[in-house]
């Protein structure tokens, strides 16, 4: 019975490390920032109705299991590269086996799409996309070097256009959100290509300015108005140093384990770059709110690998 229990207890163990849990509250970052461009958060928490805030909750838990499925499958699909690469890695060390790893991920992308279609038919459909965007990613496009970044951008544009579903379908307007996303990501997406062998100093570089660019349309774009350049500029500083500093230092030394780091403050600091977005289209406190997911992501990656 001890070996039985403590097996269980091991692959258990293995399907949460494949999970990511540190990287799940930036998924959930994405959705309240999606809900505050488009309108939730206009009112206060108290006009609005019950039913609207269910199917807050409903997305925020579709997007951590989205995301969850996600990064599940990616390692599914490598599986070969991690036998070398990564031979710890939960699929390839023997602790999860690959058909459950693969039921598992399966699992958490077919119940975020149906807890979306819960919430209303856009987010549903919407879901629906980035399912289908996350197996594309995981199984093909994330070997080609201008497609796989742009693909993985691509879906944490789809992540917040489903937070910006709570209300319906929002205007076109707003779309242009979803681009900032996009651009970090694949920043984020290109300094992880020297996480093993190092050596990506040129990526680096190229990373640093598609941050800046990210930078520059949040503290610009829609924020003409002073009071709301003074409530976003503290987020945005504080946004900076978290990827900045970090990228600085993987550029002076570009070890893998430099490199690491960067990606890794590259992820988690996507709950501080939405807390900038929903300050500059909402109220402050929203992003307050967000940013309080951080202390969550980073106390969890101390346990958890973030890559």
């Amino acid at each position: 019975m001890g070996i039985k229990s403590s097996k269980k207890t091991s692959v258990l163990k293995g399907c949460l490390v494949l999970m990511r849990p540190p990287n799940l509250p930036t998924a959930a970052a994405d959705i309240i920032t999606g809900a505050a461009i488009a309108g939730f958060f206009a009112t206060g928490w108290v006009e609005i109705p019950q039913e609207i805030i269910v199917d807050f909750i409903l997305l925020t838990l579709a997007s951590v299991f989205l995301y969850a499925g996600g990064v599940v499958l990616n390692d599914v699909f490598d599986l070969k590269i991690d036998t070398e690469e990564r031979p710890e890695r939960p699929i390839p060390s023997g602790v999860v086996s690959l058909k459950t790893a693969a039921f598992l991920g399966g699992s958490l992308l077919f119940f975020g799409i149906i807890l979306s279609f819960a919430s209303n038919l856009y987010a549903g459909f919407v879901a629906l996309c980035l399912a289908v965007s996350i197996l594309l990613y995981d199984s093909k496009a994330k070997h080609h070097v201008f497609f796989g970044p742009l693909a993985m951008g691509f879906c944490r544009g789809l992540n917040l256009l489903l937070g910006m579903c709570i209300l319906g379908l929002p205007p076109f307007s707003k779309w242009i959100y979803i681009m900032i996303p996009i651009i970090y990501i694949f920043g984020v997406t290109l300094i992880s290509r020297g996480e093993v062998h190092g050596n990506n100093k040129k990526n680096i570089i190229f990373s640093a300015i598609l941050y800046s660019l990210v930078i520059f349309f949040i503290l610009f774009y829609n924020s003409t108005d002073i009071d709301v350049l003074l409530q976003v500029v503290p987020f945005l500083l504080l946004f900076g140093l978290a990827i900045f500093i970090p990228l600085v230092k993987a550029y002076k030394i570009n070890s893998p384990s430099n490199i690491k780091k960067a990606v890794k403050a590259g992820v988690l600091s996507l709950v501080v770059m939405d807390a900038a977005i929903a300050a500059s289209v909402s109220n402050w406190w929203v992003g307050i709110i967000i940013l309080l997911l951080l202390p969550l992501s980073l106390f969890l990656s101390k346990r958890f690998l973030v890559t």
